[in-house]
């Protein structure tokens, strides 16, 4: 692998002859934390009710959320419900007993009545205080509303974990959450804020703490700053695609307002605004076109330049507010090997001149099923895990280093540093036949348990460092593996680096490059 490197290296010296990393360029690792949902298993909050799912309409005798649509407040709390029906909120779904059993408490304001669903059974109740038994090892349990009075219905429901009902209001992050994450370079919000086909223009539609779950558009900015002020770690704000001026400028007012003063603030405009699977790959080709940006039939194109030019448009209003731009990492995002893509962004009206980084995600990239692999499925389904790791490293790895030279010779020629707003292994199996894909996933999700995966890991960011790569934001940080993926470092809340080499491996690393974080 070390000739592979030296040949890349080689192949890119011409492009590079004042390739030298920018003198403030320092590998660091962040993170990309887990998106909000009742599925989620990382618990980031000790009130699990914040990543309940979404209320399901429910009419006795019929079916599963059969029931009439339900009359919802603006913060998303029933205002009424219909005859013989209720209201229901999935919590903590989540298999083996991976979230903490016992007594849960909970709190509500106004009049009606709840029960509970599944693991959970009523051991004590009176108006506005509610025990529960959880009985985590039987999956996810759920809130039940069945009577709600209208002129003063039920709300501000909280499901406290066991042991947090005196501190749940000061401290809401869960302290082994808080202590995993502890000593990392920044927290990228991408999934916190819900990015990928936001439905959020203006202001008023952005999730706040009087909302009744985070599911549904993202995690309060007042608790993202709180976050970041607790661990002392640096933001990665995403800023919606559909999102006016104002809640740009609000949105800066706030962080000015609230977040500790010596903490750098990363600034991205969406999330992978090239990707046609998301909405904001449509819009901004769509207003690309519009504007003039580049050729109807081209959508694509004009993408990459609408990229360029509303990311100018949002750095400025970020610096308006604050005063200059000393405070800020600029992001400018493109796809990772793509040279096409990134010279679309960052040469299009000098944007990289108003800019402090290029962003790409240096995937490990292992998509079965589709392009060079479409047919190595068959072959799959009977490898061994040493056999498919093998051809990782020569396939998936081995690209991995190449798309990151070729990163790094783009960031130096347009004078940025290069940075990762994604990036690990990317094994997946996108195959039509759902045996196959069982079959094929489970070797993938031991691979991904496997200590050469931690190897890999660590040889993988060792490269990153070499090329002069600054900050890494690791996808993602815990995540049940399915056969949409493996993505975690981990699976559980309660996952120990020991079981997981590739998180092990990200935490030698941290802890190497200078970080203080704990590896236990």
């Amino acid at each position: 692998m070390k000739t592979l490197l030296a040949l890349l290296v080689c192949a890119f010296s011409a492009a590079t002859a004042t390739a030298a990393a920018p003198p403030d360029a320092k590998p660091r690792l962040g993170m990309n934390l887990a998106g909000p949902a009742d599925w989620m298993t990382e618990l980031p909050f000790v009130d699990v009710f914040r990543t309940s799912r979404t209320w399901i309409s429910q009419r006795k005798g019929a079916g599963w959320g059969k029931g009439p649509e339900l009359a919802l407040d603006e913060f998303g709390w029933v205002k009424r419900l219909e005859p013989d029906c209720y209201a229901e909120a999935m919590i903590c779904t989540i298999r083996g007993g991976h979230y903490p059993a016992g007594v849960y408490t909970v709190l509500y304001e106004g009049e009606g009545k709840l029960d509970f669903g599944n693991s959970a059974k009523v051991k004590e109740s009176k108006p506005g205080r509610i025990l529960i038994d959880v009985d985590s090892s039987r999956g996810g349990f759920s809130v039940q509303l069945k009577e709600t009075n209208p002129a003063n219905c039920v709300r501000n429901i909280r499901v406290i974990m066991p042991g947090f009902e005196p501190t749940w209001e000061r401290d809401p992050f869960h302290p082994v959450f808080l202590k995993r994450w502890k000593g990392f370079a920044c927290f990228r919000f991408m999934d916190w804020m819900h990015t990928n086909n936001s439905e959020i223009a203006r202001w008023s539609q952005r999730p706040t703490l009087r909302h009744a779950t985070f599911s549904k558009r993202g995690v309060a900015l007042e608790w993202m700053i709180e976050l970041c002020n607790r661990q002392k770690v640096a933001p990665w704000f995403c800023m919606p695609h559909l999102a006016d001026d104002d809640f740009i400028r609000n949105f800066a007012k706030m962080v000015k307002e609230r977040l500790d003063p010596s903490l750098k603030i990363y600034i991205e405009y969406s999330n992978e605004v090239w990707n046609g699977q998301f909405k904001q790959s449509h819009y901004a080709g769509e207003q690309g076109v519009k504007l003039g940006l580049g050729p109807k039939e081209r959508p694509w194109e004009a993408g990459w330049h609408f990229t360029a030019v509303r990311s100018m448009d949002i750095f400025k209003i970020w610096e308006e507010v604050f005063g200059g731009h000393e405070r800020f990492v600029r992001v400018l995002p493109s796809q990772s090997g793509v040279t096409s893509v990134s010279e679309g962004v960052l040469g299009f009206r000098n944007a990289a001149k108003h800019a402090d980084a290029l962003a790409v995600a240096p995937y490990m990239g292992y998509t079965i099923g589709r392009g060079k692999t479409a047919n190595l499925a068959d072959q799959m389904k009977d490898w061994s895990v040493n056999q498919m790791l093998d051809h990782f490293e020569k396939t998936g790895f081995a690209d991995s280093l190449n798309r990151m030279a070729k990163d790094k010779a783009i960031a130096d020629k347009y004078g940025v540093k290069l940075i990762a707003y994604e990036g690990g292994q990317h094994m997946v199996a996108f195959l039509r036949d759902q045996q196959l894909v069982k079959k094929v996933s489970a070797t993938m999700h031991a691979c991904n348990r496997h200590p050469r995966m931690g190897e890999l890991y660590r040889r993988y960011y060792d490269e990153w460092a070499k090329l002069g790569g600054d900050v890494f934001a690791v996808f993602s940080s815990i995540g049940a593996y399915s056969h949409h993926g493996a993505w975690g470092l981990a699976e559980y809340n309660d996952s120990k680096p020991a079981d997981y080499p590739k998180l092990a491996a990200t935490l030698q690393t941290a802890l190497k490059w200078g970080q203080p974080v704990e590896n236990e």
